[in-house]
């Protein structure tokens, strides 16, 4: 079946969304405040064998999979996390935001499902390797959040409103900002792993995350959303750095369902580029993802 040339999300064509996301990006400044947080390399080489522990890696990791898991068990079951899987050092917070998704296609709905089983999944094992060493939930804001990242991809305007879970098209728009971040920073963070075991269970996390950030890319395409997802992309790409990391899923013709470089092989983020993102900007605010930054080392 073919697909729209043109699909419009809140009213808004490929065009106007194209020329508001390039306003909104120059007069925020985001694109500047992302990429001078402790510079975006990441930690220097001599650092990491002092500082970057295993415990502290999987703990970074535990704080974006609480994100994870958090959006998707809201959109897909009405409800978050146990609280027994949300103690540990570090400050708790709540989350403000969420709810269940009235899905218009059942295959999406089950999407939606799997993906928040696994989510839940990967927070119990990481809590369960970590032990006595894991952090507590942070503060997570999936409301106002949505709605910054919404306005610096151009999706809507400075003064609109997003809410990531009114309907199937929003929550694979709201899902797709998560996706493939947490697909590189899994493959960034492989190489401040020194035990193989963790190795190995963060490299069957990260190849799950690729499904997931694999199954989402194919429903943005299949609805023909090719323009606000490369919107999406290009914000997180002003947001991480001066390097051009992130690819959009392309276009009817020519679809980018798999992000590679040359040699066919996923790009890395360094924790600070992950940081960049989440927090939207220099550092956490009320508007962040982590309005409160993570807990743990990294944050």
């Amino acid at each position: 079946m073919k697909l729209p040339e043109q699909k419009t999300v809140l009213g808004i064509t490929p065009t106007a969304l194209d020329n508001g996301r390039r306003a909104f990006i120059r007069s925020a400044g985001l694109m500047a405040a992302g990429a001078t947080v402790l510079g975006v390399t990441g930690f220097p080489e001599e650092a990491e064998a002092q500082a970057i522990t295993d415990p502290v890696v999987l703990n970074f990791a535990l704080n974006l999979e609480y994100l994870e898991a958090e959006f998707y068990l809201r959109a897909a079951y009405g409800r978050g996390l146990n609280a027994a899987d949300t103690s540990g050092s570090g400050t708790m917070g709540a989350v403000t935001g969420g709810r269940q998704v009235t899905f218009a296609t059942p295959l999406v709905e089950g999407y939606a499902k799997e993906i928040a089983n696994d989510e839940e999944a990967h927070v119990k094992f990481l809590r369960s390797a970590l032990g006595g060493a894991r952090v507590a939930r942070p503060a997570i804001n999936l409301e106002t959040s949505f709605t910054a990242a919404a306005q610096a991809a151009g999706l809507i305007g400075a003064n609109d409103t997003f809410d990531a879970f009114a309907n199937e098209d929003n929550f694979l728009l709201a899902a797709f900002i998560f996706e493939d971040v947490g697909v590189t920073a899994y493959k960034g963070a492989a190489r401040l792993i020194s035990n193989k075991d963790f190795l190995e269970a963060a490299a069957g996390i990260l190849a799950v995350e690729a499904y997931h950030a694999g199954e989402i890319r194919t429903l943005l395409a299949g609805a023909g959303f090719f323009a606000q997802a490369n919107a999406i992309s290009d914000a997180r790409d002003s947001l991480d750095g001066s390097s051009d990391l992130d690819q959009g899923i392309g276009s009817e013709t020519a679809p980018n369902i798999i992000p590679t470089d040359g040699n066919a092989i996923a790009f890395s983020r360094t924790p600070q580029q992950v940081l960049n993102i989440v927090y939207l900007g220099q550092s956490a605010s009320p508007a962040s993802f982590f309005p409160n930054q993570l807990n743990g080392t990294v944050k």
